[in-house]
């Protein structure tokens, strides 16, 4: 017969394993949808023209395998862009900071050497997650991205993401 103090442990035990948080996932994708406002500088230099500037606004994960990221999470972005467009083409950089609604970070770079920055451009390009705070501490990967730029200083994206934690 088993005694009640060795029940009473079991049952504490398990109420204390349940307690704790579910292990973060190691790895996974996510899919996101963001809208931007931007404020680029544009100057003449030169064999081609450098711009750069700010681009701020919101991202919204639409599909996701897990955790840290789960559709229907927003983030806010802070991006500063800079580049050169010139008849070698494009050559676009924007680090970013995405920070969620617990006030955790994550960081990414973002590449692209094809379109444009106008109203009626975009293109494709890469960005690669380059870590982060709070749940997003140890996380790296890349995505691919398309963007179009609108009217009114306004720019839509799509992006998909791979990312995994790195170990310590």
């Amino acid at each position: 017969m088993t005694s009640p103090w060795t029940i009473a442990a079991a049952l504490a035990a398990a109420a204390v394993c349940a307690a704790q948080p579910a292990a973060a996932e190691e790895s996974g994708d996510f899919a996101a949808l963001g809208s931007f406002v931007h404020d680029y500088t544009e100057l003449e230099h030169g064999d081609g023209t450098f711009f750069g500037g700010v681009a701020e606004g919101t991202n919204t994960v639409t599909e996701s395998s897990g955790a840290p990221f789960a559709p229907g999470d927003h983030s806010h972005a802070v991006c500063v862009v800079f580049g050169k467009r010139s008849a070698a083409g494009l050559d676009l950089s924007a680090p970013c900071t995405q920070t969620d609604a617990d006030g955790d970070s994550y960081y990414t770079l973002s590449k692209r050497i094809a379109g444009d920055v106008d109203a009626g451009g975009g293109g494709e390009g890469a960005m690669t997650m380059v870590g982060g705070t709070g749940k997003y501490a140890g996380l790296s990967g890349s995505c691919a991205y398309d963007v179009d730029y609108l009217a009114g200083d306004r720019l839509v994206f799509t992006m998909h993401c791979a990312w995994r934690r790195d170990g310590d």
